[in-house]
């Protein structure tokens, strides 16, 4: 795959990542106690490309200061999120468990943004708690739905 269709195809992905994350906003479904980004589910995708890293990466980045998160959030979460994808294409050859990446990666990094930045006071334990639910159903199930049919229509190629 050449340079540039590897970046067009991360621009893509990036610009798929903030339509979804606004889409979940809209819907009141990314923030509060158990978020569902619809944009995780995108996350699987490094699976079928590394182009998806920086794509995730620089989408979670452009969402997250769209969309009025303090700037701690922004490093961090993207931070998570690049993690998550560096991990979903380690275990592309186990689809199956590369949804657990991105799930543990924004487990454990993204309750302190929580705690810290946004002053919730609520057990950590309990925060980690929806984090993972939440990651969960967008990575997990919605996440694998968008790499089946990704494979099956062949939409995305190394």
């Amino acid at each position: 795959m050449t340079a540039s269709k590897k970046a067009a195809i991360g621009g893509l992905i990036a610009a798929l990542y903030i339509i979804l994350t606004y889409l979940a906003e809209i819907m009141g479904m990314a923030s509060g106690a158990i978020q569902v980004r619809f944009s995780e589910a995108l996350t699987l995708l490094p699976c079928l490309t590394p182009a998806a890293i920086p794509g995730l990466t620089v989408g979670c980045l452009l969402a997250n200061l769209l969309t009025g998160c303090a700037p701690w959030d922004v490093v961090f979460g993207s931070f998570a999120t690049l993690l998550g994808a560096f991990g979903t294409y380690a275990l592309r050859h186990k689809p199956w468990l590369s949804w657990l990446a991105p799930v543990i990666s924004n487990t454990i990094i993204v309750p302190p943004i929580i705690i810290f930045v946004y002053g919730i006071e609520d057990f950590w334990p309990l925060i980690a708690f929806q984090i993972f639910i939440g990651e969960t159903i967008s990575c997990g199930i919605l996440g694998s739905i968008v790499l089946r049919l990704a494979k099956k229509h062949n939409i995305l190629n190394h």
